[in-house]
């Protein structure tokens, strides 16, 4: 990388696939947040909290009622979960 490049950073393309197949992002979501995430996802109760598991690009992977299994689901897949807010 030259240092003009290093300066631009990253372009959209590549940040888009940093971490791809390595990194899980892991959050706690509230039901009513989740529709536009978990395509097809059941009618779930209002204000229901919840661990949703993202691929590095935002493919949703797992959706769990405990913190605890939606790392490891990650860690199945040989991915490295990282919590996100």
């Amino acid at each position: 990388m030259t240092e003009h490049e290093h300066k631009q950073g990253l372009t959209q393309a590549e940040f888009a696939h940093l971490g791809e197949g390595s990194v899980a992002y892991v959050r706690e979501m509230d039901s009513d947040d989740l529709r536009g995430k978990f395509p097809g996802i059941p009618e779930i109760a209002p204000a229901t909290r919840l661990w949703a598991v993202f691929a590095a690009d935002g493919r949703p992977i797992l959706l769990t009622d405990e913190r605890a299994s939606a790392v490891a689901g990650a860690l199945q897949n040989d991915l490295t979960p990282v919590s996100i807010h």
